[in-house]
Parts: structure tokens; C-alpha cells; sequence
């Protein structure tokens, strides 16, 4: 119980810090670049279009005025140029849906002297950083089991809301749920979960053709194993402690377990199409940031530029 109590004292200590520093994050970041980026994405996909009849500002065709619709529907200059009525339709503009999932699970917490911060602090900053951002950009972001896809110019705070309140477990992956086919998904997470949990976790996920990401959100000592002598290392999910008598001799075992680790993550997400990279909490949270949010801008072009290749539409 006393483990549990800390954890969600944690927990909410860096929910609060992630807050404020997220909007710092977010607006600090070089605009022109974030928006020369985009504008370069809207060239290739055209906002999102989805390539039907509705609401929005793109032109898409003419057709034929049909008997019972309104007079003012009537495009009377395109009409003029021909014997017939016509009607000038516009390309349904849908906003995107991007699933944010930060790991908040007791693992997490971890922070050697080396991090700027904790992995839980560094996933929740981003995680907010990057929601604002994507609104703000006119997109919905939602997080799994949590906060239903929402365009809110307060979604931090919402985000920030539900998982103060949010008195369920903390698992290392996101729960099962189908995403649509156009939707986007971000796990942020240190990974650390057995592969069969990884494997069943992406299938779910991208059952429905969705894309996504996996960031590894690791701390520097995670990386290289840099003890020496006799250490305790403490598993805080339950998993039990393990001693090393000398644990410098463990670190080259270990760095071969991890890049193994790693490889065989990469290779789910290269079946699928689905990005893989990892950062390290010694690092700029803003660096992630940057690389997240430019990946998505190019997914999603790459997508529009397969779908109209394929001679059929989203």
C-alpha cells in the first residue's frame, strides 16, 4: 500500500509539473519551422480531405444541379459557360484524430542523477506539449480509455484533469480499442514490457489500418547499466529484486539484451509500416517534440499519396 501511495504522490507531481511546462514547451518551440512543415504537407494531401461531398473550403468538382435543391447551391458562373445547371460541391475537410497514450505506470517514476527528468515527467510533457500543438493545427486528440478525441483549446488541461481523476490501474500499454483507419496513435512508453505484450498491443492497434508511433522513453543509466559493486536492483511492478555481486560485469550483457529488445520491437513496427525510435531523458524534450510532430506531417502525406495512388479514396 505504501508503494502504491508514493507512486500516485508521484504521479501527481509530475502531472502538475508536466502542466506548466508543456505550455512552455509547446510556445517555445520554432514556429516557422512546425508551420513550414506543414504548409509543405498540405501541398502534397490538401488538409486531410477525405475526397467527398461536405463542409470546407477546398473546391472538389462540379455535378449537376439535381431538381429540388435550393436556387443559391446554383454555381452561375460555371452554369453560364454551358446548357446546364451546375453546382460547385467542396471537399469534406475532417479533422484528423491523433490517440496520445504516455505511460504512466510505476516504471516510469525512474530518474538517475543523468535526466532532466523523470520518464513519467518527460511522457506527460510531451504527450501535453504535443496535444496543444495538434489542436491548435486544427486536429482532435484523445488518449485510450480516458479522454474521448477532442478539439478543446483547453486540452491540457482536460488531459490533466482525467488523470488526476483517473483512479484506475496504471498498465504499461494502452488498453484494447480499435482506432480508425485514419487516425494516428502515439505510445510513449520505456518498453520494457515482454515482446508478446508488444506484438498483441500493435495488432489491435493497427487491426483497422491505423498508423502510429512508438517512442522508448529511456533514463541514461537504462542505457549502459553504469553501477559497480554490490547493487539491488528493485523491479517497482511487482517483479521482485535481483542482487548483483559486481554489477559492472552485468553491463555487457545487458547493453546486448536491450539493443536485442529493441531490434525486436523494430521489427513488429516495420511489418506494419509503424515508426519506432527511442530518447533518452538527458536529452531535450523539445527534440522529441520536433521529431514527433514533423513524422506525423509526413505520414500523413505519405498516406494521401498512396491512396490516390491506388486510384481509390479514404
Amino acid at each position: 500500500m505504501a508503494a502504491e501511495t508514493k507512486h500516485a504522490t508521484q504521479e501527481i507531481t509530475a502531472i502538475r509539473r508536466a502542466d506548466g511546462e508543456s505550455r512552455t514547451l509547446a510556445a517555445s518551440l520554432p514556429r516557422l519551422v512546425l508551420e513550414a512543415r506543414r504548409i509543405a504537407a498540405n501541398v502534397i494531401h490538401g488538409l486531410h480531405g477525405r475526397r467527398r461531398a461536405g463542409a470546407g473550403e477546398s473546391f472538389w468538382q462540379y455535378r449537376r444541379f439535381v431538381s429540388g435543391e435550393p436556387a443559391q447551391s446554383v454555381d452561375w458562373r460555371r452554369s453560364a459557360r454551358d446548357d446546364h445547371l451546375y453546382v460547385r460541391e467542396q471537399e469534406w475537410e475532417a479533422a484528423h484524430t491523433v490517440w496520445l497514450w504516455p505511460d504512466r505506470s510505476p516504471s516510469m517514476a525512474f530518474a538517475s542523477k543523468a535526466a532532466r527528468d523523470s520518464k513519467l515527467e518527460r511522457a506527460l510533457i510531451v504527450t501535453f506539449a504535443l496535444a496543444e500543438l495538434l489542436v491548435e493545427g486544427g486536429e482532435r486528440v484523445g488518449i485510450p480509455g480516458l479522454l474521448t478525441p477532442t478539439a478543446s483549446r483547453t486540452v491540457i488541461d482536460k488531459m490533466a484533469q482525467a488523470m488526476l481523476h483517473d483512479d484506475a490501474g496504471r498498465p504499461s500499454l494502452p488498453p484494447a480499442f480499435i482506432p480508425s483507419a485514419l487516425s494516428e496513435v502515439v505510445v510513449l512508453s520505456d518498453f520494457w514490457s515482454p515482446i508478446p505484450e508488444i506484438r498483441n498491443m500493435l495488432a489491435g492497434l493497427s487491426s483497422s489500418g491505423a498508423h502510429g508511433t512508438l517512442i522508448q522513453i529511456v533514463d541514461p543509466a537504462e542505457e549502459t547499466l553504469p553501477y559497480f559493486g554490490r547493487i539491488e536492483f528493485i523491479e517497482p511492478e511487482g517483479g521482485g529484486t535481483i542482487t548483483a555481486g559486481r554489477a559492472e560485469k552485468w553491463a555487457g550483457d545487458y547493453v546486448a539484451r536491450v539493443a536485442l529488445h529493441r531490434d525486436q520491437i523494430r521489427a513488429e513496427t516495420n511489418k506494419l509500416d509503424w515508426l519506432f525510435s527511442t530518447h533518452t531523458t538527458s536529452r531535450s524534450a523539445a527534440e522529441l517534440l520536433l521529431f514527433l510532430h514533423s513524422g506525423m506531417m509526413v505520414s500523413k502525406g505519405s498516406a494521401r499519396i498512396a491512396t490516390v495512388k491506388a486510384g481509390r479514396v479514404a
